[in-house]
């Protein structure tokens, strides 16, 4: 049997003892070692050191050997450098190079041996590296190693680009070999499309009812203060007002009220145009919380005429009101919130400009 080098020989503290422990690699090599930092590490190796029948041994042999076994000496020996340096809270001994290496091996020691610094570091390093060459390979990983961020990525890929990896080795060999995972792939990519269809369709209801928004504060801005040549009643004639910053929009419900103020069908619900505004008039008056001083037509026969008919009648109206309402709530959150993230980068570039000024 060969003797490695220790693995962390080269930053013992001087005041460590000898080592007490030998670890037996799959090759026969062993590596000296402390069982105190073993299992200070590890707490499978606390446990395993800690057994009768392993304290027997030591007495009758005068020596403890524990076995890791199924991986190469060099992942042994980063493995062993990684419970090293954990002692002195250091996660950068484990080193990139081995990570490129022994990635796979050390993620699996880690999970077996239960050190979640060092899974947590593989299954980061393994995730930057996932190729559609690897990625089934590395999704099987994942599942053995219960290592649930390493999955999803491995998944999101896989749903990503799956005409590729139909293509390769790695996803041949799962179908002939793991048809459990194949369907778990599949599910996953049949609900990631779900939630796409879903996200999309909120967002053009969200879309769509802040339309509806946009709508009503445009139709109370013409029949208050008036926009271009559409106005309340009251207003002079000759006045023109200015374009509002919602013209397009504005410019829209001009046409309808003009419309709807010059049309001979509108009486008899003949003219989808007049049925259009007779229904956004209703929307106002179901959200107009300005009973008399409202100056939109029709808004207080409406309500009166809503609270003669049943409750139940107008249920999808109400409805409607609530999501338009919502709508514009998070609407407003969100950009209450683009206004404050904003603000510390305008502060900044401020002081930066005054620096170089």
């Amino acid at each position: 049997m060969a003797l490695l080098k220790p693995a962390a020989v080269d930053y013992f503290p001087s005041y460590l003892p000898d080592p007490d422990i030998r670890v037996v690699t799959s090759a026969g090599n062993s590596i000296p070692a402390h069982s105190s930092i073993l299992a200070f590490g590890s707490a499978v190796l606390e446990s395993v050191l800690d057994r009768p029948e392993e304290k027997q041994r030591s007495r009758s042999e005068g020596e403890r050997v524990v076995r890791i076994l199924g991986v190469p000496d060099d992942a042994v020996s980063g493995f062993m450098r990684f419970l090293y340096s954990s002692r002195r809270y250091d996660w950068r001994r484990c080193t990139e190079e081995e990570m490129e290496k022994y990635g796979v091996h050390l993620l699996a020691l880690s999970h077996v041996y239960s050190v979640p610094p060092l899974k947590q570091k593989c299954t980061k390093s393994l995730a930057d590296r996932l190729t559609v060459e690897n990625v089934i390979d590395k999704l099987q990983l994942a599942r053995l190693c219960d290592a649930p961020d390493l999955y999803i990525k491995c998944m999101k890929l896989v749903a990503e680009k799956f005409k590729s990896v139909e293509k390769t080795e790695a996803w041949k060999f799962l179908q002939k070999h793991d048809p459990r995972l194949e369907l778990e792939i599949f599910q996953f990519m049949d609900e990631a499309d779900s939630r796409k269809r879903r996200t999309r369709r909120h967002r053009q209801e969200q879309s769509l009812y802040l339309e509806l928004n946009e709508a009503m504060e445009c139709l109370v801005h013409i029949c208050t203060e008036g926009c271009t040549d559409v106005g309340p009643y009251d207003m002079d004639a000759v006045t023109r007002k200015e374009p509002c910053s919602h013209f397009s929009t504005c410019k829209g419900l001009q046409l309808l009220i003009k419309h709807f103020a010059s049309c001979e069908k509108r009486v008899n619900g003949g003219c989808s145009r007049c049925t259009r505004i007779w229904q956004l008039l209703k929307l106002h008056a179901l959200m107009c919380d300005r009973i008399n001083l409202c100056k939109v037509p029709l808004c207080r026969q409406f309500k009166l005429r809503m609270q003669q008919q049943k409750r139940g009648g107008d249920a999808k109206w109400r409805l409607l009101v609530r999501k338009v309402m919502n709508a514009k709530a998070i609407s407003s959150l969100s950009l209450a919130k683009r206004k404050r993230e904003a603000e510390p980068r305008g502060i900044k570039l401020c002081h930066e400009t005054d620096e170089h000024l």
